[in-house]
């Protein structure tokens, strides 16, 4: 059987932002697909284990087998599903545009959510929430002014890109943390309007086959 006829995996954990990321992107792209749930928290972190390292050298999730490659890293495996299957587009087609978008996904991805990942709060210790409180505000501080200038209905202008995909996982991170939104209207907003279509709520962390029960939609 050919490669690309074969269902793509997802290695996955619901609360991940990252894994999100590349669930919207699936969902959006009408992409079907299977869901290998890798628990990041039960028995010391699923992802730490020889056979998930076999799968992701760097033991983290969001993996995608697909093609008869497997790619790790949502940005880059979102970029793959947008250059295999551009329809709909995720990237605009005028330079200045896409240009905003991969800015505003480059400081959601690099700037404000390594900062606050698991594998850096475990170091942290105590101070977590505040760590996690303090980098999630700087970082909305910036996207806040930057999307000022970008936004229509979405990040850049009135298409849903990659920045949205990007958006909407970190704010639901902020409100985990607990951090004040009141700030960042253009950022409410924008991921109100977002959590209104169906690609994002299919996608949502409530509603995964790894969701516990408590925490179902």
């Amino acid at each position: 059987m050919s490669a690309t006829l074969v269902k793509p995996v997802l290695y996955s954990y619901f609360r991940s932002s990252c894994s999100w990321r590349v669930r919207i992107v699936l969902a959006t792209k009408e992409i079907a697909y299977d869901q290998m749930p890798v628990n990041l928290v039960k028995d010391g972190g699923q992802q730490l284990s020889a056979e998930f390292q076999a799968v992701n050298s760097m033991q983290q999730v969001p993996a995608l087998k697909i093609d008869g490659v497997t790619l790790s890293q949502s940005m880059a495996i979102m970029q793959y599903l947008e250059e295999t299957r551009p329809n709909p587009r995720l990237l605009p087609q005028d330079p200045k545009k896409r240009a905003q978008v991969r800015m505003i996904s480059d400081h959601i991805v690099s700037g404000i959510q390594p900062l606050q990942n698991l594998s850096v709060l475990q170091k942290v210790g105590e101070k977590k929430m505040e760590w996690a409180q303090h980098y999630i505000s700087h970082g909305f501080q910036a996207v806040e002014r930057i999307l000022q200038q970008t936004a229509g209905c979405y990040c850049v202008g009135d298409q849903v890109s990659l920045a949205d995909v990007c958006l909407v996982p970190q704010v639901y991170n902020a409100e985990r943390y607990k951090v004040d939104l009141t700030p960042y209207p253009t950022i409410i907003k924008i991921n109100k309007a977002l959590l209104e279509l169906e690609a994002f709520q299919v996608s949502h962390p409530s509603r995964q086959p790894d969701t516990p029960p408590e925490l179902r939609a």
